[in-house]
């Protein structure tokens, strides 16, 4: 229906990669059954992506998946294309298992129907409409590589073992959970009452294998409203950011009672800023300032541009007046600027030789009655505890609310453990995988900034979708994924569902 077109690029890229293959080791089974898959399958796999990407399956505050229309309609599809693939489907409310074979062991494999939310009017085309059209090449929509596209793999993959009838001595179980961007409660409960596959791989992150994922945290606050009236220049508004997970790529403030030799400051200021575009209009003495940056995932902060920070950093030549805007664009210059691992938030700055350095990201400005809430996202990897982490921050805040006389409300402060796994056989396994279909040599697992649903399941490490040195897409407001890399997921889903499906746990 889209799209044989894409098939010689596949073939000619499949064939560019045979010398890297021959050194690494995949069983002929194996690999039979991923060009069966690879061969048979990406028409039928981009018409069930286009069906999964056309629900809005963002979490609605108040409303449980389970209530929730949209998710149920999804999870509708979903069992409609399972068992048209012959596979069995459970329902479980806020978890779908789609299965293969009735062995006792079982090989698990972890994702999420659940998207983040998106801004129409940033896309080409709907973002519930998968675009094949707008850039050659990329499966542009909301969830294509977060983690639509993954489900599509997985079912596919299962698919291509069941034609060829090859007898694993493991189940296959897709778990797709309806919560993950949002609540993963209900996935904890269904673990208390429900025994989990032995062995696990979450396709919801990076190859070649993830075995150490930093813990999510927020820090967030109130500038309480406080007005001014005065004929010196303030900030009578500061807004931006979209959700807590996203390098916000969208931020406002306005100067009241401006100058057009102030105009022209701040055009030189912005010079200086790569990768953000700025807007700036009059409406009286009014000047508002609009910035533009680059949204990304807020666990690879290093591929956005944060409009937030930047715009704070524009207006960083003065200190303003402590009313609401102004306390909080102090506030965002003296403890986080640019920078992006809190190397000016007091104590808090870290590092880990694995893990990598904590990273501290202001990704939400909430406009609340009662005054302004900063949503602050961190990324913690191990070296310091909890506990370590919360006095810092506490005596951070409570310096620059005594030197700048301000008080904040509703400090909270919620801190995720970070996850590293120790007990994970498959490894081996996917490395040799991943190697052998993607010509990368001398792999090594590991570690990300993001949290996956890898820390619930028993021996879970992630695998894929994401290729190394490849831009990653998700969470940001230009998600895709090419189409080169949706049929090697395809392939290497199918490898590694044979060779761990035939090995004892």
């Amino acid at each position: 229906m889209l799209r044989s077109y894409h098939f010689c690029f596949i073939l000619t890229f499949s064939i560019l990669l045979l010398p890297f293959q021959l050194s690494a080791k995949v069983s002929d089974l194996a690999d039979q059954a991923a060009q069966y898959a690879e061969n048979t399958y990406q028409e039928q796999m981009l018409d069930s992506l286009e069906q999964l990407v056309k629900f809005n399956t963002v979490a609605i505050e108040g409303l449980p998946s389970t209530d929730n229309p949209v998710h149920q309609a999804f999870k509708k599809e979903l069992s409609a294309q399972a068992k048209q693939l012959g596979l069995d489907y459970i329902d479980h409310g806020y978890i779908v298992i789609i299965g293969l074979g009735d062995s006792k062991e079982r090989l698990g494999m972890i994702t999420h129907g659940d998207i983040q939310p998106a801004m129409p009017t940033k896309w080409a085309k709907s973002p519930f409409e998968l675009d094949v059209i707008s850039e050659p090449g990329k499966l542009i929509g909301r969830g294509t590589e977060d983690d639509k596209g993954p489900i599509v793999n997985a079912l596919y993959a299962m698919k291509s073992i069941k034609d060829l009838n090859i007898k694993l001595n493991k189940r296959i179980e897709l778990y797709v959970y309806m919560a993950e961007e949002s609540d993963w409660q209900p996935l904890r409960e269904h673990i208390k009452q429900y025994s989990l596959p032995q062995v696990n791989i979450t396709l919801d992150s990076e190859y070649p294998v993830v075995t150490a994922e930093k813990g999510y945290g927020t820090i967030s606050m109130i500038f309480p409203i406080k007005k001014i009236t005065s004929e010196k220049r303030y900030l009578s508004q500061f807004s931006g950011g979209f959700f807590g997970s996203q390098i916000p790529e969208d931020a406002q403030a306005t100067i009241e009672n401006a100058s057009t030799h102030l105009l022209a400051r701040l055009k030189q200021i912005a010079k200086s800023h790569t990768g953000v575009h700025y807007d700036y209009q009059w409406q009286g003495k009014a000047l508002t300032i609009s910035a533009l940056g680059r949204a990304a995932h807020s666990s690879k902060p290093e591929n956005g541009v944060n409009a937030i920070t930047h715009l704070a950093e524009l207006l960083s030549f003065v200190r303003w007046p402590n009313n609401t805007s102004g306390a909080l664009v102090n506030f965002l210059n003296d403890h986080l600027g640019t920078d992006l691992y809190g190397e000016k938030f007091g104590d808090i700055a870290y590092s880990d030789d694995f893990m990598g350095p904590m990273s501290v990201q202001p990704t939400v400005l909430k406009q609340l009655e009662n005054g302004i809430e900063l949503n602050i996202n961190l990324r913690r990897p191990r070296g310091k505890t909890t506990q370590q982490l919360e006095i810092e921050i506490d005596a951070t805040l409570k310096l620059w609310q005594q030197a700048n006389l301000v008080t904040l409300a509703a400090i909270k402060t919620d801190i995720n453990e970070p996850f590293v796994q120790t007990n994970a056989p498959q490894i081996d396994t996917l490395l040799d995988v991943f190697s052998f279909y993607s010509g990368i040599t001398e792999v090594k697992p590991i570690s990300i900034g993001g949290g996956t649903n890898s820390r619930l399941f028993p021996k879970a490490v992630s695998f894929g979708p994401s290729i190394p040195g490849k831009e990653y897409t998700g969470h940001s407001e230009h998600e895709f994924i090419t189409m080169e890399q949706f049929m090697l997921n395809l392939k290497m889903y199918t490898a590694v569902l044979v060779e761990l499906g035939n090995k004892s746990s």
